[in-house]
């Protein structure tokens, strides 16, 4: 019997949708407007990272019907090959979503976690009783734990992609193979790990090609990480935790691959098979505050990001800040008192009772914000605020010094065409992790147990909320943030830069709430860090545009330290603007600038 032409019309429709996921495995050469840009303005979804082969990636899979999350996963799988002394498999990171059909904001805390074995003296030397050195730690097996980025994106696609995680490691894979061209960021880079890097027999044959760095304008490739790639496409996420590839990483941790002539102590872990069979990401509620009249949605502990930007922007909101000296006054006094507390109270929640609902709470805000003085600076550190105190209190006690934490990470967003928005920050910790490469696996490890405070560092009475514990998370200062208004979306933003994303994050909204700048000028703009501290570190620009008035308000400023020297953070963010139309942001001048693209460019 001949079939009616409406129902062969609906076969052949079903056959092209089945095809469409198959289609994403292969993305179309990219269009001629996807050239390095720090921003694009246009519609059908969106995507800025620090890398155009990234962006390309996340911006290729939208054009193919995918959705936010498919993007960032496609787009952060990709900078795990050129961005591969950040964002490794290796690490982790949290992922912040907004999803336009329920217009209610998500996060998945897939931060590492501390081996089974770990103890809360793991880096105190036996031998001396005295905490390790930040450097013999560091390159070491002791550094890593347990990653989770890879169960991020698994856990982050189940809830609200629509691919397959086979289907967007794709485009990494074909990078990986064909290679990137090497750019002066990815030299700086290799560079400072030269001296790590040479020591580790794996690293060096991957990141060293003849004893040195790549040459810039060279061909990087990657074989071995897209090999990896393609088997977690065929076998799943078990053969990373707890299977092959797990036992792979444990050896790893257990028995670096040193060099035999190398001179440097390169201590072994204690990380097993174990311990990332065992890893969960953890689904939690996000941080949420109200900034005149916008909703400011962040990543709860065990990241202090949320937490922290929720309190400054609490701490802000009782002054009005238009003239943009008394603002970054406010600011930079705003983010010494919440970094205090930040210090004091925030950990693992799994761990440590984190008084999380007191810490965003206005009336906890309004008594620390009475202790800012428009023309007198707070002498640093300041001590924690009284939890329960009301009405202005004076906090008693010393302040504490900062933490140390590693200042590389990297952050993308993504939205998509219905309005679904990703901000996702994701890391190894520091620049080249723990230097330590699975053997023939093309990845390094993490070395985010560095994150911990190897020692207690809190003031007198104040138990230590950071310190190493098994299965605990290290806190971080991670904060991918997104904004909404009236219920939908307006701004999101992230960066990397360890401690002071939390101050990079609050400075871009200060300057696009506050001062009016748009999100361009508003990422572009000199930046300050403010971290509890006797100065306050700065770009030099910042410096020669307000220094002299902040002086005479009690400031004292000090050149960021970096690396890299001058450089505070790498941010990247999203504005929408109406109408579907969306303007994509990354960086133009710091680290040799991002890449922001855009599915459709307006015209």
């Amino acid at each position: 019997m001949r079939r009616p032409a409406a129902v062969i019309a609906l076969a052949t429709a079903a056959l092209a949708t089945l095809v469409v996921p198959a289609q994403a495995r292969q993305p179309a050469a990219h269009a001629p407007q996807d050239e390095k840009q720090a921003v694009a303005v246009g519609y059908g979804g969106a995507v800025a990272s620090v890398d155009l082969d990234a962006s390309r990636s996340g911006v290729e899979v939208l054009r193919h019907g995918g959705n936010a999350v498919d993007a960032a996963v496609a787009t952060a799988a990709t900078l795990g090959v050129t961005e591969p002394y950040v964002s490794a498999i290796g690490g982790g990171g949290y992922f912040t979503y907004y999803d336009a059909r329920t217009h209610k904001v998500s996060t998945f805390d897939g931060r590492e976690t501390g081996p089974a074995k770990m103890t809360k003296d793991f880096f105190i030397d036996p031998k001396t009783g005295k905490p390790l050195s930040f450097n013999d730690a560091v390159t070491s097996g002791l550094s890593v734990g347990v990653p989770g980025t890879l169960a991020t994106w698994d856990s982050a696609l189940r809830r609200f992609g629509s691919r397959r995680l086979g289907d967007l490691l794709q485009p990494a894979i074909k990078v990986a193979k064909n290679g990137f061209t090497v750019d002066q960021e990815f030299v700086d880079q290799t560079t400072v790990n030269q001296d790590r890097f040479k020591d580790i027999v794996p690293t060096r044959e991957l990141f060293l090609p003849g004893g040195k760095p790549p040459a810039v304008g060279s061909t990087f490739r990657n074989p071995d990480l897209a090999a990896t790639y393609e088997q977690i496409a065929k076998k799943g996420l078990g053969w990373f935790y707890g299977g092959e590839l797990g036992k792979e990483i444990a050896t790893t941790v257990q028995h670096p691959p040193v060099d035999p002539n190398a001179t440097r102590d390169v201590r072994p872990g204690v990380v097993r098979s174990s311990d990332l069979a065992r890893y969960k990401v953890v689904p939690r509620d996000p941080t949420h505050v109200d900034y005149r009249g916008l909703d400011v949605y962040g990543m709860a502990p065990s990241s202090s990001g949320g937490s922290t930007v929720g309190e400054a922007l609490n701490i802000m909101k009782q002054f009005k800040l238009s003239d943009p000296v008394e603002a970054l006054q406010v600011y930079l006094e705003a983010s010494k008192l919440a970094y205090a507390d930040r210090g004091a109270y925030v950990g693992d929640p799994a761990y440590e009772n984190v008084p999380l609902k007191t810490l965003l709470s206005d009336r906890f805000a309004r008594s620390r914000a009475c202790l800012i003085k428009p023309g007198q600076a707070l002498t640093a550190p300041v001590a924690p605020g009284d939890l329960k105190g009301e009405g202005c209190t004076t906090p008693s006690g010393t302040g504490q010094q900062l933490p140390y934490e590693g200042p590389q990470t990297t952050h993308l967003v993504a939205t998509d065409k219905w309005g679904n928005v990703v901000s996702y920050t994701l890391t190894i910790e520091q620049f080249g992790g723990s230097a330590l490469t699975v053997p023939h696996r093309g990845f390094l490890l993490n070395n985010e147990m560095t994150d911990f405070n190897f020692t207690s560092s809190t003031p007198a009475g104040y138990p230590d909320p950071n310190l190493p514990a098994a299965g605990k998370r290290p806190r971080s200062s991670m904060a991918p943030t997104i904004v909404l208004k009236n219920g939908r979306p307006l701004l999101a933003v992230g960066s990397p830069g360890g401690s002071t994303i939390i101050t990079t994050v609050l400075q871009i909204l200060l300057n696009r709430i506050d001062l009016g700048m748009t999100l361009p000028q508003a990422v572009e703009a000199p930046r300050a860090t403010q971290r509890n501290t006797a100065q306050t570190a700065a770009e030099q620009a910042f410096i020669d545009k307000y220094g002299a008035a902040l002086k005479a308000k009690g400031q004292d400023f000090v050149l960021f330290p970096g690396p890299p020297a001058g450089v505070i953070g790498s941010a990247a963010g999203l504005e929408f603007l109406g109408g579907g139309k969306v303007e994509a942001v990354a960086e133009k001048v710091r680290r040799h600038g991002g890449s922001a693209l855009v599915a459709v460019p307006a015209r």
